[in-house]
């Protein structure tokens, strides 16, 4: 690997530490390098502080070193005004001679502005150094802006004979297919991303809180698919741990800490519907979490980027059948006895 793409590999690595912080921001890393040494790194801060440029230029503590530097960075520095000044000011500002950048933003308010100040003023720009990589680790901030919703992961358990849950039971919670090594994934999970994403026949079946428990962050925006106004506010779901947003197909006001959404909703189109309104919402990233008849709405109408399926070492006979899911398989492993799937939708 050649020494530009192991900066920007480094840049990768470190920008996941902002992961489920930086949004809507893009969790950006930035390396700044001299005579093939490290001198500086930062990523993006959480959203409203300093972007990963910044980070880094300022935990350099000999400036004078910059004019002499290569900043490696993941995305294409920003050209405009937001919560912070421009990026690509900061950079021309410290007379950094070389930039290194993975991939160009393509959201509207930089799209090539960035790296064209950059080159204006006498910076020497490289882009496209591992450009793919740099895309996957972007995932989220490229689908929200250039497929106007937010990236879509779909998840589920399912028993070894493909079930995700049983024809009945005796208590209005979770029947547990995987183990507690699974369930706390789940939930690191739901610290990573915006939003999660239920049925109403989950809520009422398993009255579920849909918040972070066994790893430590963020609640996620909880979504409620409930087409006829069924639920009352005793659930779980519109308790004041996180905000609700409800979409209906009812019309009704929305209240200090749920949102109702209306929608056509028993029209064929209606993960179209959702996303449009999580878009809104500036949602950039949802986790389904079913049951079988939301997953399967979304699967059909082609509205999924990635699906996490557990398969537990338990065995229903009979219940509701998991999903139908013919895509491609990207990764398996072993959860003790658990199998975590990963698919991918190309």
């Amino acid at each position: 690997m050649a020494n530009h793409e192991l900066y920007i590999q480094r840049c990768i690595e470190i920008g996941k530490n902002g992961l489920g912080t930086t949004r809507p921001n893009p969790m950006v890393g930035a390396v700044i390098v001299l005579n093939n040494k490290i001198i500086g790194e930062g990523y993006t801060s959480a959203y409203g502080g300093n972007h990963a440029e910044l980070n880094a230029i300022n935990s350099v503590k000999n400036k004078d070193l910059l004019k002499e530097s290569t900043l490696y960075v993941t995305l294409e520095p920003c050209s405009h005004y937001g919560k912070t000044p421009p990026c690509s000011d900061l950079i021309i500002k410290h007379s950094i001679p070389n930039v290194v950048i993975g991939c160009i933003d393509d959201n509207t308010l930089v799209a090539g502005k960035g790296i064209k100040k950059l080159r204006e003023a006498g910076t020497n720009v490289i882009v496209g150094i591992l450009e793919r990589a740099c895309k996957e680790h972007h995932k989220r901030f490229f689908t929200y802006h250039n497929k106007k919703r937010p990236y879509i992961i779909l998840k589920w358990a399912e028993t070894s004979d493909g079930f995700i849950a049983p024809d009945t039971k005796n208590e209005q919670k979770p029947v547990w297919i995987t183990n507690k090594y699974s369930r706390q994934i789940v939930h690191k999970w739901r610290t990573e991303e915006q939003a999660i994403l239920v049925g109403i026949n989950t809520v009422i079946q398993d009255n579920p809180s849909l918040t972070v428990r066994d790893w430590t962050g963020k609640n996620p925006i909880r979504i409620v698919l409930d087409g006829d106004l069924k639920l009352s506010q005793d659930f779980n779901v519109f308790d004041d741990a996180s905000k609700t947003i409800v979409i209906t197909d009812k019309e009704v006001s929305s209240t200090k800490s749920n949102v109702f959404e209306e929608v056509a909703f028993y029209e064929s189109s209606l993960a179209h519907e959702v996303c449009n309104i999580l878009f809104e919402h500036q949602i950039n990233s949802v986790i389904i979490e079913g049951g079988s008849k939301t997953l399967q709405t979304f699967i059909d109408e082609n509205l999924w980027d990635e699906a996490r399926v557990f398969t537990g070492n338990t065995c229903f006979k009979k219940g509701t059948k998991a999903p139908i899911l013919n895509s491609k398989l990207v990764s398996q492993q072993k959860v003790s006895k658990d199998i975590l799937k990963i698919y991918k939708n190309d």
